[in-house]
């Protein structure tokens, strides 16, 4: 005898007032963003197309042994992501998930961005996890001093951007192989910034760099939010989470008893979330349009 099936299809669904019906249900949700958040801001991700700067690598300036051997290069580096971030500005993606953490306590917002954007949208940071730090936090390379959301524009005289066209700040027109311009200006240590503590140290961008631990107050605090008790959703926005242990969060929340809904401009290579089934969402398109309409719900018109 055939078995029966279902009218549903077996696919993720698409239906905003279905995805309405369990966001105005559910009690503890978790958003998981990356960097297509970012990009109806205007901000590209620097491992894409825009990954050289000054003939380099940038993902080369990343780490705390190039921050070692040429700190004023590093620096000059980070100047130039902060000052074209801070021209930029929050989209409504970003406000939609300010208000719905204001309406809901039991959601967090679990980001790997470093642009500052969620910040500058006011969204409240006990509710907001920066899994890899922030531009615009700034702490010491010697001790434990950090300052949070120091948006100044210079960061420190030393870094200031005399034009758009500041040499020492532009990025490589090149888009193949690093070829290292050891004529690159750079900023002697003893005229960078050092840590108002302990007066020795450098002060250093509050990003977590390649070859370094993220920060365990975090993983701590998502780790226990989890652990809490069960999950009605988790909203994978602007990324197809492929990068641990970001990407764990997708299985964990699901064995929590979470839906997914994955919000993103692509959907053919879903990474960490691996499927997409009949009881899931997929939204495919700008994030910065869909999430002011599908939480619309809860957060009612957005006016930001």
């Amino acid at each position: 005898m055939a078995s029966s099936t279902s009218s549903k299809p077996c696919g993720p669904s698409s239906d905003i007032e279905e995805f309405g019906r369990l966001l105005i249900s559910s009690k503890r949700i978790l958003a998981l963003c990356g960097a297509g958040l970012s990009a109806a801001s205007g901000l590209d991700t620097f491992r894409g197309a825009g990954g050289m700067w000054k003939n380099y690598d940038a993902m080369e300036l990343a780490t705390p042994e190039a921050f070692s051997r040429d700190p004023g290069l590093v620096w000059l580096f980070y100047s130039y992501r902060r000052h074209k971030a801070l021209r930029a500005s929050p989209n409504p993606g970003h406000y939609a998930l300010t208000e719905l953490s204001k309406i809901m306590p039991g959601f967090i917002t679990l980001t790997q961005n470093v642009d500052g954007l969620h910040q500058r949208a006011n969204h409240p940071r006990e509710q907001l996890k920066l899994l890899h730090g922030s531009l615009f936090d700034i702490k010491c390379f010697s001790c434990n001093y950090l300052q949070q959301n120091n948006y100044d524009d210079p960061f420190h005289p030393s870094l200031s951007i005399d034009s758009p066209t500041d040499d020492r700040l532009a990025p490589s027109v090149l888009s193949g192989a690093a070829v290292l311009d050891h004529s690159t200006p750079t900023i002697p240590p003893s005229d960078l910034p050092h840590c108002p503590t302990c007066t020795t140290g450098l002060l250093r961008p509050g990003v977590v760099w390649f070859n370094e631990m993220l920060p365990q107050n975090t993983l701590n605090e998502v780790d226990s939010f989890i652990d809490d008790g069960p999950i009605d959703l988790i909203m994978v926005i602007g990324t197809t989470a492929k990068v641990y242990p970001a990407a764990g969060y997708v299985s964990q929340a699901r064995g929590r008893g979470a839906k997914v809904a994955l919000i993103n401009t692509e959907a053919d290579d879903l990474g960490a979330i691996g499927y997409l089934g009949k009881d899931d969402f997929l939204f495919q398109g700008d994030s910065a349009k869909i999430l002011p309409e599908i939480l619309k719900p809860v957060i009612g018109e957005l006016t930001t």
